[in-house]
């Protein structure tokens, strides 16, 4: 039994409906991609940009550190000054220590 050509439209518009739904899935799928492709670069310039100021401010925490040992070391040395004018003065008996 040929097809009648009623049945060969009939098979190639199902045909090309098919083939339609696939292009238009393709297409939302590049769009997604795309889509995903310019969030990603977003999410790694953040990134960058978060582990630059990360770096800044480990730096600036570093630098109080050191201040504050050194402020630390300086109020010990004029405690022990004061401790030992004050012994001196016959006012306070030096710490040990």
């Amino acid at each position: 039994m040929a097809p009648t050509l009623e049945e060969a439209m009939k098979r190639l518009d199902m045909a090309l409906g098919l083939l339609e739904a696939s292009v238009s899935r393709r297409l939302e799928a590049e769009k997604r991609r795309g889509g995903l492709e310019t969030e990603l670069q977003l999410m790694q310039d953040d990134r960058a940009r978060l582990a630059v100021e990360l770096d800044g401010a480990l730096t600036r925490l570093h630098r109080f550190e050191a201040a504050a040992d050194d402020v630390g070391r300086r109020v010990r040395h004029a405690i022990g000054a004061v401790q030992t004018v004050l012994a001196q003065a016959g006012q306070l008996e030096p710490e040990e220590g």
